[in-house]
């Protein structure tokens, strides 16, 4: 018997696809036109096939920029997942105070980014921001503007400030979905407080941590305002990341082509790494769900 399936459903997510298409389609398709072209001006082109992408695969220039972007994301993930985690654990599991923490640890994710780095910017000088005056009356040597490892020390703390909230909150929603059976079940087995932790939370957080992990990677990989605002790319080309490399060529250099060829490597990157993540989400679901 053959059943008569009604597509009718499809005119509801019509107006979604008509304005991913202009929003994102589209332009894509702009920048893929760019990436195999060439122009001398006036608006005339003509083919280049894959040069750009080539040539952009040899730029010492572009691998030293995405070095130091994996390194940056690598360092985030590092710190912010096990300090988020941390936080949550200790966050009140209810009343006035969990309330008064939850917000408190809302307010970084408000602040718009180029306000994060401007803060920063001014926070970090020797002459009247805090914490460089305050390292400077300490007799420690800082100086974010000139050495490469202090320019990292402020972007690294910057974004560990602004973003540890969403790793926290993500965290703490996971803990606050487990049921108290589990817990009265470990108390009356004496299970240890790090047992608890490695046999009942640390399983039933892991998929809030995997979006955690999805999500900042995405951020810092992608990462732009905040450094470009605080260090400008430097001193020299130290955190000249990834992001502020491709600015560089499309707007200073003005080279379309290039930028066009670089954004879509840039792209297919995080979408590949993106993807990875994704299916490790899928099949710890299906763990957990045959278990």
């Amino acid at each position: 018997m053959n059943k008569t399936v009604n597509q009718k459903a499809w005119f509801l997510i019509l107006p979604v696809l008509i304005l991913v298409g202009f929003s994102a389609v589209i332009p894509l398709m702009t920048v893929v036109n760019y990436s195999i072209q060439d122009t001398f001006g006036n608006n005339v082109f003509f083919p280049a096939g894959l040069d750009w992408f080539r040539d952009t695969l040899q730029s010492d220039r572009m691998w030293s920029s995405l070095r130091r972007q994996l390194t940056f994301s690598a360092i985030i993930l590092a710190i912010e997942i096990p300090l988020g985690i941390f936080i949550a654990l200790n966050m009140p599991k209810g009343g006035f105070w969990a309330s008064f923490c939850l917000v408190m640890m809302s307010l970084p994710l408000l602040i718009p980014w180029n306000v994060v780095g401007t803060i920063w910017q001014i926070f970090g000088r020797v002459d009247i921001g805090l914490l460089g005056h305050t390292l400077a009356r300490m007799g420690i040597d800082y100086n974010y503007t000139q050495d490469a490892l202090d320019a990292w020390f402020t972007l690294v703390l910057m974004d560990v400030w602004h973003w540890t909230s969403l790793v926290a909150l993500l965290a703490y929603a996971g803990l606050r979905s487990i049921p108290d059976a589990y817990y009265q079940a470990a108390k009356i087995d004496q299970a240890s407080r790090w047992k608890v932790f490695r046999y009942i939370e640390l399983p039933k957080m892991q998929g809030v941590l995997m979006i955690a992990i999805l999500l900042r990677f995405m951020d810092s990989f992608m990462i732009y305002t905040e450094p470009f605002v605080v260090t400008g790319g430097g001193p020299g080309s130290a955190t000249n990341f990834l992001s502020i490399d491709l600015v560089n060529v499309a707007l200073g250099q003005m080279d379309l082509g290039p930028a066009a060829a670089y954004s879509i490597m840039y792209y297919l990157v995080i979408l590949l790494i993106s993807y990875v993540f994704y299916t490790v989400m899928i099949n710890l679901d299906k763990r957990d769900g045959m278990k």
